[in-house]
């Protein structure tokens, strides 16, 4: 699996409660070139419902922002099954010429499903509905178990702490959050 350096993106879920949350840093190298970007989107118009699909994305911006066209349209193909959106998405992306160059992770969620997508043809549902990527994905991943183990946080709130506790560590990611959910 790749790792970007530059960013922190983590989904969880409890029941049909689900949010993700990004943090704000982009970086160049070894410098900061942006500390307040939003790597997280809502998609209202598309999705299994009208409460609508989250997305987050890690990498390159360009290239996530040409995934997240190419998902759109694959969720207005089939608007009430994220899984077939995704798969259809990373079938493409790995096959595509153009496509399989793009240097990007996503992660999309819904009330029923969350999914990180990946350019190798990954497709992966979260056994325990927490799903991170990014540079700072492994330290948010452990923060938020350890947190789900001992707290009633909302998801919204679990993502936000185990943010927090990342930047804490990784250099890639800092503390301007943001956070998207649907709340069941």
């Amino acid at each position: 699996m790749q790792t970007f350096a530059g960013t922190t993106i983590i989904s969880a879920r409890s029941g049909p409660r689900v949010a993700i949350a990004g943090d704000g840093q982009v970086s160049l190298g070894e410098t900061i070139a942006k500390a307040d970007a939003v790597k997280v989107r809502r998609l209202d118009e598309v999705g299994s419902d009208a409460a609508g699909v989250l997305v987050g994305f890690a990498g390159s911006a360009a290239d996530a922002f040409a995934l997240l066209e190419r998902f759109e349209a694959k969720l207005k193909e089939s608007p009430s099954n994220l899984m077939r959106a995704a798969v259809e998405l990373a079938k493409v992306w790995r096959t595509d010429r153009a496509l399989r160059h793009l240097s990007s992770l996503l992660v999309t969620a819904d009330r029923t499903t969350t999914l990180m997508i990946s350019g190798q043809g990954d497709v992966i549902e979260p056994s325990d509905g927490i799903c991170t990527i990014g540079s700072g994905g492994p330290y948010a991943l452990a923060a938020a178990r350890a947190l789900t183990k001992h707290t009633d946080l909302s998801p919204a709130d679990l993502c936000r702490e185990s943010l927090l506790c990342a930047a804490e560590i990784c250099v890639y990611s800092n503390v301007n959050v943001t956070v998207l959910d649907l709340d069941g």
